[in-house]
């Protein structure tokens, strides 16, 4: 008895204290030389990693990602197209025929390492698609550090997806995900999956890079350009320093997850100031197709002094937009976005989208391979925000997200949805995917609002990016700050919002007028309990508010950007139906009916509205 005893004791004591342990995050610093062969489309390169072990674990291997190896005939990704034929990303596939299939022999991208050393001793490594595992010479203990070296040559592949040579739009070499990277290492271990279409996830990093290229060239990157006045582009007064007709770019930047940059003979180079920072380039080729970029510096100035203050303060000294790549995709201190958009709008809505990634996947470094919603939905919601506010919309919207809402709607028909939680290259479907971490990603933070009021998500936002901006988030730690800042039990909804594809369908069952007041049943027809905001309009045009709680949250939202409400008795989430008696006779009303700010999320909302006739 005394034994068991003991051992049932240690057990606790050991699970309290693996909760208990402190947060922590890998460090590393790279220095790289890169050689280009732009003719070719190649490249050498040698690099030396600093590595800084601030785990409690002993790390006998390391993993390295070598995303360009996806890009061959028969790789996982390859692969992966070919078994979701029309069902796959549209931009991998083409009438359900994947397109790495057809890549010619000396487009493909392949990554070769030469070698590869830790403190000067050379290891034993294997290669496991786009994953790179290193066998260590000696453990990197706990909080410790390590240097790695090594040498590898790359072609530059077929531009299919982010990255490669001559994208449709004419750019030469948009080189993202182009260099051996180290993989992340925390708590859930090494976050190595494979590279089959989606993003990516990285240590907090320190780069100094220098690019040797073809003297003609203008380079784009996210990062601090060292020698403007040594190469094309960047200062009138330049003069190009070339050896063997190549030029020397010298780049640095500090505390990112990742490097990435674009080459084209014919790229400008615009820049301006926004108050307050950040420094903004624009890379791009100007010509009859890029008008638009014009008009967008206002714009974006306007955009990041909203970003600046309803999300935090971006923390880098500058950020290019680089017309690079395919559609868009988001690197540290740049993104790489298709040019020819068809008006300011359209550019500014994804040079929206892919900026507000420098929130919400640079600077809160969320795990997207894991947890696509938190990156993409939340950044979504920012888009959202600010193009509601850059471009006010003609028609009288209650809100930023109504069109987000419908279009749920609307999806939700298709009887494809796939979970949220589900991990980001493992969604069966294109559409499902976009839906689970764009769409719904975006519709928790509505829905949270609606539940928690919207200055309370307001401060939520605000103190998340406080407490986690330059670390690694998890929703975990998004939802213990969205509890502690409302006072409210919120795991309920985050469960069923992303862990299940149940929804949201209130109604008004039966409305029963009365000499001096009039009855209302309202029900719940499907599986997502929720707080209900209730309003009539009376026939003196007035709109009264009211609040029924759902006992879930224990604790009420007290005020909420709507309008003043007045607070009812809870409604059970056991509970079918719910009545309520409000003191207005049928003469004294024209309208009554459930959200009337129309963020609710309800799956059929015609039965959610009643005209008083």
């Amino acid at each position: 008895m005394r034994k068991s005893f003991i051992i049932l004791f240690a057990f606790v004591i050991s699970q309290f204290q693996a909760q208990q342990k402190a947060y922590y995050q890998q460090a590393a610093q790279y220095k790289m030389d890169i050689d280009v062969n732009a003719e070719q489309f190649t490249y050498q390169g040698t690099q030396t990693l600093k590595y800084q072990n601030n785990s409690p674990d002993e790390l006998n291997v390391v993993y390295f990602h070598l995303y360009w190896n996806a890009f061959k005939p028969n790789s996982m990704m390859d692969q992966r197209v070919a078994s979701q034929g029309k069902n796959g990303d549209s931009r991998l596939q083409k009438d359900g025929v994947s397109r790495l299939a057809s890549i010619p022999k000396d487009q493909e991208g392949t990554q070769n390492i030469h070698w590869i050393k830790q403190n000067g001793k050379e290891l034993k490594f294997e290669i496991q698609e786009t994953v790179m595992k290193v066998y260590l010479d000696k453990p990197i203990k706990a909080h410790s550090k390590t240097t790695f070296t090594m040498e590898w040559d790359a072609v530059i592949p077929q531009q299919i997806r982010r990255a490669g040579r001559d994208n449709k739009e004419g750019v030469d070499m948009t080189m993202t995900q182009w260099y051996p990277k180290i993989a992340e290492y925390d708590y859930d271990g090494w976050a190595t999956f494979d590279y089959v279409g989606r993003e990516f996830h990285a240590p907090f990093a320190d780069f100094d890079v220098t690019i040797k290229i073809n003297k003609d060239y203008v380079v784009g990157a996210g990062g601090t350009l060292l020698n403007p006045k040594e190469v094309k582009g960047y200062d009138a007064s330049a003069q190009i320093k070339a050896d063997q007709n190549k030029a020397t770019w010298k780049w640095t930047a500090k505390n990112m997850l990742d490097f990435a940059w674009a080459a084209d003979k014919d790229y400008s180079v615009e820049s301006f100031d926004v108050p307050q920072g950040p420094k903004v380039y624009f890379v791009y080729l100007k010509n009859d197709k890029t008008k638009a970029w014009g008009e967008a510096k206002p714009y974006v100035t306007k955009y990041f002094q909203i970003m600046n203050s309803k999300f935090g303060k971006y923390a880098y000294p500058s950020y290019a937009f680089i017309q690079g790549g395919d559609g868009g995709m988001e690197y540290g201190m740049c993104t790489m976005i298709l040019g020819e958009a068809k008006n300011i709008e359209d550019l500014m809505g994804l040079m929206a989208h892919e900026g507000s990634h420098s929130w919400y996947q640079q600077m809160l470094a969320t795990n997207e391979p894991v947890r696509p919603w938190m990156d993409e939905g939340f950044t979504s919601y920012a888009e959202s925000y600010v193009m509601h506010q850059l471009f006010p919309p003609k028609d009288n919207r209650p809100n930023a997200f109504v069109e987000k809402i419908d279009a749920y709607r609307k999806f939700l028909k298709k009887g494809i949805e796939e979970p949220a939680v589900w991990l980001g290259d493992h969604h069966d479907n294109g559409s499902a995917y976009s839906y689970a971490s764009y769409v719904k990603g975006e519709l928790y933070l509505v829905q949270l609002g609606y539940i928690v009021g919207e200055e309370n998500l307001s401060k939520i936002m605000t103190e998340y990016f406080k407490e986690w901006s330059m670390k690694h988030p998890t929703d975990r730690d998004f939802l213990h700050i969205a509890q502690k800042v409302s006072g409210m039990d919120l795991k309920w909804f985050h469960h069923y919002w992303i862990n299940t594809t149940k929804t949201i369908d209130y109604g008004i069952k039966d409305v029963e007028y009365g000499n001096t007041s009039t009855t209302i049943t309202l029900v719940n027809n499907s599986q997502i309990p929720m707080p209900i905001d209730f309003s009539v309009i009376t026939a003196d045009n007035k709109m009264v508010n009211f609040q029924i709680p759902l006992n879930m949250t224990h604790t009420w939202k007290t005020k909420d950007a709507f309008g003043e409400f007045t607070t009812l008795k809870y409604w059970p989430w056991t509970q079918k139906e719910y009545t309520l008696t409000i003191p207005y006779n049928k003469s004294q009303l024209r309208v009554l009916g459930i959200d009337f700010s129309h963020r609710l999320a309800d799956v059929n909302p015609e039965d959610n509205f009643v005209e008083v006739k």
